[in-house]
């Protein structure tokens, strides 16, 4: 069995950016934050919560913070790093060493575990889910399976719903209903017997 990716793993896999790399690291232990991996690169947590990371790309290293947008950012260093797709997140990108300022990355950080403690951030927009009509009638006419589809998580409801509502015909959806009707009335997501659990 491989053992578990550390952090000196991924930096030593990024020669290119080795000293950057443990520059940032530096900074980031020096304000007593828990280093783990996830996402295959190192993070930085406060609390169990996710404050900052860093990574090396093909021609810089960034530091993202997770919940950046709340940083004051007076030195207007950060970047959204996928405008339209990412809305809390801040990447601080470097070239090189050279442009590096540890005193202003340090204060960058304490600033971002300062937030983390107070509570600060943005909480993912929860999607409404859209019931087709022949689950809502099914689920208007029987109580029993209403019950049921209210105990199931949301992921598992919509499951359902986006699988029912996503035929063309109407002969389908019925079919996929009178399908999925005993797997919600055991109590099981549409895909449950492809997990593993």
């Amino acid at each position: 069995m491989p053992s578990k990716k550390t952090v000196e793993d991924y930096i030593a896999k990024h020669e290119n950016y080795r000293e950057e790399l443990n520059v940032l690291r530096t900074v980031f232990l020096h304000n007593e934050m828990e280093e783990t991996i996830k996402w295959g690169a190192p993070v930085y947590c406060i609390d169990g919560k996710n404050v900052a990371g860093m990574a090396a790309f093909k021609s810089y290293v960034g530091i993202w913070f997770f919940q950046g947008v709340f940083l004051e950012d007076g030195s207007k260093v950060l970047v959204n790093a996928q405008d339209g797709k990412t809305k809390a997140l801040r990447q601080w990108r470097f070239n090189s060493v050279d442009e590096m300022d540890k005193k202003l990355i340090d204060a960058y950080v304490k600033e971002a575990i300062e937030n983390q403690r107070q509570g600060k951030g943005l909480k993912p927009e929860k999607k409404v889910v859209e019931i087709p009509a022949e689950l809502k009638n099914a689920l208007k006419s029987d109580k029993v399976l209403k019950t049921e589809f209210d105990k199931l998580s949301p992921g598992k409801q919509k499951e359902y719903a986006e699988h029912i509502g996503s035929a063309k015909q109407e002969k389908t959806r019925l079919g996929r209903l009178e399908k999925a009707i005993p797997l919600i009335l055991d109590g099981k997501g549409l895909y449950d017997k492809y997990k593993n659990c």
